[in-house]
């Protein structure tokens, strides 16, 4: 029999098989406390009780990149214009839902790096329990005036309606603790131009030095770990030696790149499947994104297998929105991972655990089954640390976000 999520919480599990975020504990007691806001797990043992049913246990995954509004309905709408048509009491809406689908097929933390008052808000209704979802990690843009994140707006739209940017290390630090103010977990900076922004290029320069330092500096300051979006040799390098605590797509990542990247131990989210969608054209993009994207991937297979045989650290990360990708798709990208770098079902599993753990500054609480961290765990039929085929959505079982099951049912 399996459990009802409506009956009295279950907080423990006997004999089941447990993979700890690092390495295969085998049977395993499994119990957890469960607060008002939270979940905390408080034993994880040896069991006596065989695990016979196929079943095992995994932390949580986490997704280190994804940008959470955007239409989530099945009603199609045009990327660029439909957050300036979309009231943000609406978009806080398709936010939650986006963040629901991919709880649902295990992902119970998402870090949204270019978010601003609906994200903050979406993720503090979670936090008090008004509604089920995974946590959300929020980084706050600093963009200049035409870089990376001001060019979504068509021309035309009433200005007030782009988001803030920042021109000079004054004002830079100033949107750092404008962020920091409104409650971000974190801050991005773009060190080259991207592929989506409306009339951007990657190859543009984004902020002079003394603008990133300034970035960098408060947002470290104030506690704040620092996400650089990089696609570029140049912005990649610039991200590197500014001090940035991970580096977003690495797409031109050349050998020596990867050699120090590795060195100094700063973690990559590649977002593999959304510069594949984009370059293929898999997707409703401009020429001239299709072609930014094409030309960067073309070589970047074997540039990133080798970047990875060389130790770089790369964890899930999939820039999903919702349209070039859905929420639904990290399971997708973590087997793409495999893949792509050659590497073992186990150190795959690592990277959308405890390596993203990690990357987002919570490796003492998310990204494992431990003493101590949170109970945000997985059942799944199969040993996807031994086979990363058995990660996929119709081989989940349950999901526990904060203690509680918010996806199919625990095991009696």
């Amino acid at each position: 029999m399996l459990a009802s999520s409506t009956s009295t919480p279950i907080t423990a599990i006997a004999g089941i098989d447990v993979w700890d975020g690092i390495s295969h504990l085998g049977p395993t007691d499994l119990r957890w406390e469960v607060s008002a806001s939270d979940a905390v797990i408080a034993q994880v043992s040896p069991s006596d009780a065989p695990s016979g049913d196929g079943l095992t246990l995994i932390p949580g995954l986490i997704d280190t990149h994804v940008h959470l509004i955007g239409n989530a309905s099945s009603t199609r709408s045009d990327f660029l214009t439909w957050p300036l048509v979309t009231r943000p009491e609406e978009q806080v809406l398709h936010g939650l839902a986006h963040a629901q689908q991919a709880l649902a097929v295990g992902i119970t933390t998402l870090r949204d790096l270019s978010a601003d008052d609906v994200q903050f808000s979406l993720g503090r209704g979670i936090d008090k329990g008004l509604v089920e979802g995974p946590r959300i990690l929020s980084h706050g843009m600093v963009s200049m005036t035409g870089g990376h994140g001001d060019m979504f707006v068509p021309p035309g739209v009433d200005p007030s309606l782009r988001k803030p940017t920042a021109d000079g290390p004054d004002a830079c630090r100033a949107l750092v603790r404008t962020w920091a103010r409104a409650g971000a977990s974190g801050i991005k900076i773009a060190t080259s131009g991207g592929l989506l922004s409306d009339g951007d290029k990657p190859s543009w320069r984004n902020h002079t030095r003394a603008e990133i330092d300034a970035i960098v500096d408060e947002a470290h300051a104030l506690g704040m770990l620092v996400a650089a979006h990089a696609h570029t040799r140049e912005g990649i390098r610039i991200a590197l030696d500014s001090g940035a605590d991970s580096i977003e797509h690495a797409t031109d990542m050349t050998d020596e790149l990867a050699s120090a990247i590795a060195a100094a131990g700063v973690p990559i989210a590649p977002t593999l499947l959304i510069n594949d969608a984009i370059a293929e054209r898999r997707v409703p993009v401009s020429d001239e994104q299709a072609a930014s994207a094409a030309d960067l991937v073309r070589s970047r297979d074997e540039r990133f297998a080798a970047a990875a045989a060389a130790g770089v650290d790369f964890v899930l990360g999939t820039d999903a929105n919702g349209f070039h990708v859905g929420f639904g798709d990290q399971l997708s990208e973590v087997r793409k991972m495999a893949e792509l770098f050659g590497w073992s079902a186990e150190r795959t599993l690592q990277a959308a655990t405890s390596r993203a753990a990690a990357a987002v500054g919570r490796a003492d609480s998310l990204g494992r089954i431990a003493p101590g961290a949170v109970a945000d765990f997985v059942i799944v039929r199969g040993r996807p640390w031994e086979d990363i085929a058995d990660l996929e959505p119709s081989n989940i079982v349950a999901v526990v976000s904060r203690g509680r099951v918010v996806a199919g049912a625990l095991p009696a």
